[in-house]
């Protein structure tokens, strides 16, 4: 935005700000927050501190860094507050759950490291944000953040943290127990629950579609093709025991095969057509089928032994599982697979439609991203981290209620 375009949501914006700053108790606070996301919507090719004090007439830059670093607010408050608000205005859909990378040019930055980054698609330095978002075709918004703590970074004697303010009690866990511990925040913060949405980071893991299963959410999550998988009708046997060691475990007679082998064994004559959305070159419509599986492997036995009861009490049977496929017309093979624990009677367009729901959240980061300077924080401490990126979801969120409603967020 311009600064004239900016100016005239000022007033909108400080409304705004008063509401979901409810939590922050000084005002002076609540109006350097109100400056710093008039700072972030302006245009620019910076949203670092200095650059944006510079463009904005009322900014001071140390303010502003005293304010996003250093300044004790509670952000989780502020994200309650703007995720209550936005699950209202929105009216999700679905929950997506998502990463996305900053990259860094140094070492010292909280929770930085060698590791895979999407922004440059191969090994870079940066850090790594896990985020889950309240999301419809028209509209999404993010909901809450957690910051991905590298296993290099566990080290509590890293002189790295106490630079960096780093809670104590921080300590790397994977990706998907930090997204588990995101819905289990959105559950406590009362908002409805939606089906759990994402790609094959996490899909792919038996343990967290168990974990989901267990916190009876629904989802509808990709995963590859070469996961294996028996039929849906398919049920173990116990061997005889044969008197020696512990007692044999219930077995499938058959060897599980990859999902793509299971939808082209059952070719393409039960293939239907889907359109889920308008697009902007017409409908997006591909065709699809849905099988019944019961997925295999280590880590599907190791889940469903878990909630077995384990070894000796589990009765062999693996969690029965609805298969999506795409196969798109012209292809020889399948395309992509997603796993649903929906029922199977659920409409085939609906399912179709969550399953593609995904292209929000990529939305969303771009614009954040290019728009707002998510990735531009120049600071190193977790604090201001997670200022940084509450911020950037308030100035998101803001523009999103101004887009779905115009009348309500424009200055007579």
């Amino acid at each position: 935005m311009d600064a004239g375009a900016v100016a005239q949501l000022r007033d909108k914006l400080a409304e705004f700000i008063d509401e979901v700053f409810v939590s922050v108790p000084r005002r002076d606070q609540r109006g350097w927050g109100g400056c710093y996301l008039r700072g972030l919507m302006l245009d620019g090719r910076r949203k670092s501190v200095q650059p944006m004090a510079g463009r904005l007439p009322d900014g001071n830059m140390q303010a502003l860094q005293q304010f996003v670093s250093q300044s004790p607010w509670d952000h989780v408050s502020v994200l309650r507050a703007i995720a209550r608000k936005m699950a209202g205005a929105i009216g999700p859909r679905a929950w997506v759950v998502d990463d996305t990378s900053f990259p860094k040019s140094g070492s010292h930055s909280v929770a930085v490291a060698r590791q895979y980054c999407g922004a440059v698609g191969k090994r870079a330095n940066c850090q790594v944000g896990v985020s889950v978002h309240a999301v419809t075709d028209a509209a999404s918004c993010p909901l809450t953040w957690r910051l991905f703590l590298p296993p290099e970074w566990d080290d509590r004697g890293d002189p790295r943290r106490a630079r960096c303010r780093m809670p104590e009690e921080a300590g790397h866990v994977s990706k998907a127990t930090l997204a588990l511990e995101i819905l289990d925040v959105l559950s406590r913060w009362g908002l409805a629950r939606r089906p759990m949405v994402a790609d094959a980071g996490y899909g792919q893991s038996a343990a967290f579609r168990h974990a989901l299963r267990e916190r009876g959410l629904d989802y509808v999550v990709m995963v590859r093709g070469d996961e294996i998988a028996h039929e849906g009708a398919a049920e173990p046997f116990q061997p005889a025991y044969g008197g020696l060691g512990p007692p044999t475990l219930p077995r499938y007679r058959t060897r599980a095969r990859p999902l793509a082998d299971h939808v082209l064994a059952a070719g393409r004559a039960g293939l239907r057509y889907v359109t889920w959305r308008q697009g902007s070159r017409g409908p997006m419509r591909s065709r699809f089928r849905v099988l019944q599986v019961r997925c295999a492997g280590k880590a599907a036995r190791a889940a469903a032994t878990e909630a077995g009861g384990g070894r000796n009490a589990w009765d062999g049977v693996l969690p029965l599982e609805t298969l999506l496929a795409e196969w798109p017309a012209r292809t020889p093979a399948p395309a992509n697979f997603w796993l649903t624990n929906l029922p199977p009677a659920t409409a085939l367009r609906h399912l179709v439609q969550l399953a593609k729901i995904r292209w929000r959240i990529e939305h969303d980061y771009r614009e954040m991203k290019s728009g707002l300077g998510l990735d531009h924080f120049e600071g190193r401490t977790w604090r201001g981290w997670c200022h940084h990126v509450t911020l950037v979801t308030a100035a998101h969120a803001f523009l999103t209620l101004r887009r779905l409603n115009p009348k309500v967020l424009t200055s007579p």
